[in-house]
């Protein structure tokens, strides 16, 4: 933090040094840019409040992967005066708005959160298979056995989705994906729905440990007559590109993908 500071002075007015859940709007808003260092799980925790401020990140790598930590420290320092200049391309991401209410009446809300990366339904303990009820703009589209179901943004397509073996989307585009885990079915395939749509999950079954969560750090426990609703948030979420890097760089240098085989050589 010492040598960020040390960079920046002569270089920026500094509006604010701050600790993610100190970072509010009203902090925020004089600002042009803000920067975070960190990994993904920073920059998704900073999320709600930029992008309720409206001010783009500027995500600088400190941890191991780094999709939306876009620049190493080198490269940021490197490429500093084109990022302030507006040479950096902003790309906005949308993301989802998840609640969570009472199915009987008209439905007590006991849970509403932002999400950037995912909503996810997990079985949670003991540890046996939920049965859950999928509808999409009120038309019931599937009801499965599983251990959970996962609702990703195209930024969270590269994160439990992938893993769940769910399709990678660009993330400028503006769509949902709706990923079953584990099902009892080998039909039941991930689902790339229009980011207008709004989800409805019901339960027919449930785990008293059964809960839903929002990118793996925010949860609520869920029972067995509430309706999980995931819907597009209004606000979106600013990014800064790295202009030296496109998404299928990092995809490929950094999840492997698309590598060609690793070809043996006979020798003669």
């Amino acid at each position: 933090m010492e040598d960020f500071s040390e960079f920046f002075k002569g270089r920026a007015e500094v509006i604010a040094i701050c600790h993610i859940d100190k970072c509010t709007p009203k902090v925020l808003r004089d600002c042009d840019f803000a920067v975070v260092l960190g990994g993904d799980g920073t920059i998704i925790s900073a999320a709600r409040d930029l992008s309720e401020a409206k001010v783009p990140v500027v995500g600088v790598n400190l941890g191991k992967l780094g999709f939306l930590a876009e620049f190493s420290v080198g490269e940021f320092k490197e490429m500093y005066a084109g990022i302030v200049s507006g040479k950096a391309a902003v790309e906005r991401r949308m993301m989802l708005g998840c609640r969570v209410s009472e199915r009987s009446g008209e439905g007590c809300e006991k849970f509403r959160s932002k999400a950037v990366n995912d909503v996810f339904v997990a079985a949670g303990p003991p540890f046996r298979v939920i049965e859950l009820k999928i509808a999409v703009d009120g038309q019931q589209v599937a009801s499965c056995v599983t251990d959970g179901l996962i609702v990703s943004t195209p930024t969270g397509s590269t994160a439990y989705n992938l893993s769940a073996g769910g399709p990678i989307l660009d993330g400028s585009m503006e769509a949902m994906v709706i990923t079953p885990i584990c099902p009892h079915s080998l039909s039941f395939r991930p689902i790339v729905i229009d980011a207008a749509s709004v989800v409805e999950v019901t339960f027919s079954r449930i785990n008293e440990g059964t809960t839903v969560s929002i990118d793996g750090q925010a949860s609520a426990g869920l029972a067995i007559d509430d309706v999980v609703q995931i819907a597009r948030e209004q606000s979106s979420f600013l990014v800064v590109n790295n202009p030296v890097r496109t998404r299928w760089d990092t995809l490929a240098t950094k999840l492997g993908w698309a590598k060609r085989p690793r070809y043996t050589t006979e020798s003669s």
